[in-house]
């Protein structure tokens, strides 16, 4: 809840993706790219037999390399297949790319897309449907984090492949805790506890905070409130399917952010990829940083003695929200369709995936991965990474629903208004229920 994977790389925090995803919509996606309309169909074989596939991946720097790696290592193993890594955008402008990719039909074969625009890019006919690929592949089903799978499920159909895994944890500066003689919090605190550290790491004449929240309303600030919600026994979108699930719950969740601003134990990022947050938190004026996986090689880049300490509850169990993103395939003719399976098959298993993992900056897609012992000696050489990869164990993800991003929005303006002190947990969950049952209403 996701920079375009470049973890690794300190100007380009992942998480840019994930949380600018669910304030967009893709309407005019069900209707485009209508078979047989459009640019004529290349079927991407060429005279000596091979098949070309084009992949717009989404990722910069350290990720982009890291995957070119492992295309390279696909040639050679696959040289019937050619996998094209030259088109594209960055993927905070995949969805527009896409979206006009398919009106145009002029497409690509696979295309790195957030967890939280799948189910309004799958409504395209082109959108390949993977369950008999998954189904047949190299890593039982089954044996992929519930969160991976859940991702790209929609109505009971596997609709992408799992591309990238993460979890959210808290990530505790432990200088900054010694000198206030806070213990460093463990498994099991609550969020009054969170709330109560906060405020006594705050030192406002330093310009010292407990802790941060992105404070534009994008998808960055709402992924965070979820895991409340869920552990408040609330969900995202009610049984009926027209309203949402956490009225109670929302008002609650939003009680935690209301006393963090009223303590002033909060910095509150302006500005959109929270990477002005993250700078305050690297420069030993900010405690904890509700983060993943993705953030770890700028602490330690940084020189942080840093400790990861699982998500706090209300109720004592682990909770968390993970935010996989996907590789989508698109029709593009059979050949270059049985190409684009192989490739991600071939992708997503352990031996694969455990590189993209170390080199790219996420976690494994399935226990498989997480066994070998590439993985097991990373997870010893890197402080909390353990802990990140225990919480995919209490992970839920948010719903594959179309309006999903008009819900995130309402919310994202919730949290914003209670977070600059504009309006109370109670109003601003009012408002929020307001704009969201009236998008959940209307057909899809």
């Amino acid at each position: 809840m996701a920079p375009p994977r470049s973890a690794p790389a300190p100007s380009l925090p992942r998480r840019r993706l994930l949380r600018r995803g669910g304030g967009l919509a893709l309407a005019a996606v069900a209707g485009a790219a209508v078979p047989g309309c459009g640019a004529a169909k290349d079927d991407g074989v060429g005279a000596d037999g091979r098949v070309t596939i084009e992949l717009w991946h989404g990722q910069s720097d350290t990720a982009r390399a890291a995957l070119s790696r492992l295309v390279d290592d696909f040639h050679r193993s696959h040289p019937h297949i050619r996998v094209d890594m030259g088109g594209g955008v960055l993927a905070d402008a995949m969805l527009q790319k896409v979206t006009a990719a398919l009106a145009s039909g002029a497409y690509p074969d696979i295309a790195y897309i957030f967890g939280s625009d799948l189910a309004n890019v799958a409504r395209s006919p082109q959108v390949v449907d993977l369950t008999e690929t998954v189904g047949s592949a190299r890593t039982p089903w089954k044996n992929y984090w519930a969160p991976a799978r859940d991702a790209v499920t929609l109505n009971g159909r596997v609709r992408a492949a799992p591309a990238l895994l993460d979890a959210l944890a808290v990530v505790c500066n432990k200088k900054l805790f010694a000198r206030a003689g806070i213990p460093l919090p463990k498994a099991g605190w609550r969020w009054d506890d969170f709330i109560a550290v906060a405020r006594k790491l705050t030192d406002k004449r330093a310009g010292r905070f407990g802790t941060g929240w992105p404070g534009t309303g994008d998808e960055d600030s709402v992924w965070r409130l979820w895991p409340m919600i869920w552990d408040l026994g609330g969900d995202i979108i009610g049984k009926d399917g027209r309203s949402i699930g956490f009225g109670d719950q929302g008002e609650r969740a939003l009680q935690v952010v209301a006393s963090l601003a009223r303590d002033k134990s909060v910095y509150i990022d302006p500005k959109p990829s929270s990477e002005q947050m993250y700078q305050v938190f690297l420069s030993d004026r900010m405690a904890m940083a509700v983060t993943g996986p993705w953030q770890l090689p700028d602490i330690r880049q940084a020189g942080m003695d840093y400790h990861v300490a699982p998500l706090p509850s209300f109720s004592g169990r682990p909770m968390t929200i993970s935010g996989p993103d996907t590789w989508t395939v698109f029709d593009n003719g059979s050949e270059r369709v049985r190409a684009a399976r192989t490739f991600v098959d071939w992708l997503a298993r352990p031996s694969q995936d455990v590189r993209w993992d170390v080199e790219a900056g996420s976690l494994p897609l399935s226990r498989q991965a997480q066994a070998l012992p590439r993985w097991q000696r990373e997870t010893r050489e890197t402080e909390g990474l353990a802990t990140f990869t225990k919480a995919l164990e209490s992970a839920r993800v948010r719903p594959a629903h179309p309006a999903y991003p008009e819900v995130s929005r309402a919310l994202g303006q919730a949290i914003t208004s209670v977070l600059l002190g504009r309006s109370s947990p109670r109003a601003a969950l009012r408002t929020c229920a307001d704009e969201a049952n009236a998008a959940l209403l209307i057909p899809r």
